[in-house]
């Protein structure tokens, strides 16, 4: 298995363009249970190429996008750069580089499956301010809401290689209950995206356990995917559907 660190490496592009966005909502959400302001510092860690980031960018905030793979990191500098808020940091979730308690919060975004360790914990803890927050999320695509997508989930399941190892549903209750420092609070939003089949054939290539092309079964699982994607369209596109979960603590 890949380390995570280098997982996404020849699938940036794809990320970029097919990677879904996080609901505007959040920041309401957040200025209301947790006091963020346009004069927030973020690290955003395990940031990619920047999706999260630029959320709270355009909020106005500070973000310290912390990411260890050069070529997700590249790509958000490219993208995010025009921002005066935006600084790019190569360092990781256990060693960020950013100062002790040098922000209000530390974000993870479809991240935090990858680094949660005890020295994670201790990192956060160093660099946020007392009193900061922790905010981790995740869009969960639906699994079985509409035929569609239960065969897409069945693709997966036929020809992704560790799908099953890598998922973030793998971070339950039990594991923020022992990550977070007392009560968190977990809100959910509904988000979605639309495909013609290009678009679905990226956003497949996008996650680090479809078989690449070129590699074993690509070509096949290409031809399933056509398959779905023809039975399923609607005007020429199908709809991912996700419940972006929010869970917000110290």
């Amino acid at each position: 298995m890949q380390s995570p660190e280098q997982r996404f490496s020849s699938r940036v592009e794809n990320y970029v363009r097919y990677r879904p966005n996080y609901p505007q909502e959040i920041i309401a959400m957040l200025q209301r249970e947790a006091g963020l302001t346009p004069a927030t510092i973020i690290a955003d860690v395990g940031s990619g190429t920047g999706i999260s980031t630029d959320l709270f960018l355009r909020f106005g905030c500070t973000v310290h996008a912390v990411e260890p793979n050069r070529e997700m990191r590249e790509a958000a500098e490219r993208l995010l750069s025009h921002h005066g808020g935006f600084h790019s940091v190569n360092g990781s979730a256990q060693a960020t580089t950013l100062p002790d308690h040098s922000v209000d919060f530390v974000v993870a975004a479809q991240a935090f499956h990858w680094f949660n360790t005890p020295e994670t914990r201790a990192e956060f803890s160093r660099i946020l301010k007392p009193q900061g927050h922790i905010v981790l999320i995740w869009n969960e695509r639906k699994l079985d809401a509409t035929p569609f997508l239960r065969a897409y989930e069945n693709l997966l399941l036929t020809f992704a290689t560790d799908y099953a190892q890598v998922r973030h549903e793998n971070i339950d209750a039990g594991a923020l209950g022992r990550f977070f420092v007392g009560p968190h609070a977990t809100h959910t939003f509904p988000n979605e995206q639309h495909f013609d089949f290009e678009g679905l054939k990226g956003r497949l290539l996008s996650s680090s356990y479809a078989p690449a092309e070129g590699g074993p079964r690509h070509d096949e699982m290409i031809v399933r995917l056509r398959r779905i994607f023809d039975a399923h369209q609607v005007s020429g596109r199908v709809c991912f559907e996700y419940d972006t979960r929010v869970h917000v603590g110290r």
